[in-house]
């Protein structure tokens, strides 16, 4: 157990934590953050285009702009500054806002891969509008197929 008494003339009390119980809820824990985490997505749920030559994007990068195709919309399609809801018309002043602190003039366009082309070609000028020359297109990694 966790003590041992002797019960001669000279008592001698030895007293020791049980980490049995501890190391079972650590472990339980460990397990639930495992699996828990990759099911964390950041940012706006996105059908990403796929592309086969792609390059690594930042960690966390500073403003991303996310392009969601929505039946329910007059537009066909929703904005998001940084998981901020914005409308066309106040998309320039937005991405202005979110530039205003950051030192890297670097955007990042998540479009899902529904969308019509010239919506993207009309957003791109916004973006061009607020300053912004660099844009970089996040999508997703082309598998191979083995038929």
């Amino acid at each position: 157990m966790g003590f041992s008494v002797s019960t001669g003339g000279n008592e001698n009390v030895r007293s020791e934590p049980n980490v049995v119980p501890l190391c079972d809820v650590l472990l339980v824990l460990l397990i639930i953050f495992m699996i828990v985490t990759p099911l964390i997505q950041k940012g706006v749920d996105v059908r990403l285009p796929n592309a086969q030559f792609t390059s690594n994007m930042p960690e966390n990068p500073d403003v991303v702009l996310a392009i969601k195709k929505d039946a329910r919309d007059p537009k066909g399609f929703l904005l998001y500054v940084n998981q901020d809801k914005v409308t066309m018309e106040t998309l320039q002043n937005a991405l202005e806002e979110a530039f205003l602190t950051v030192a890297d003039k670097k955007l990042y366009l998540k479009a899902d891969q529904e969308l019509e082309y010239g919506n993207i070609v009309d957003l791109i000028d916004i973006i061009r509008g607020a300053g912004i020359e660099m844009v970089g297109i996040i999508t997703e990694k082309k598998t191979e197929r083995s038929d």
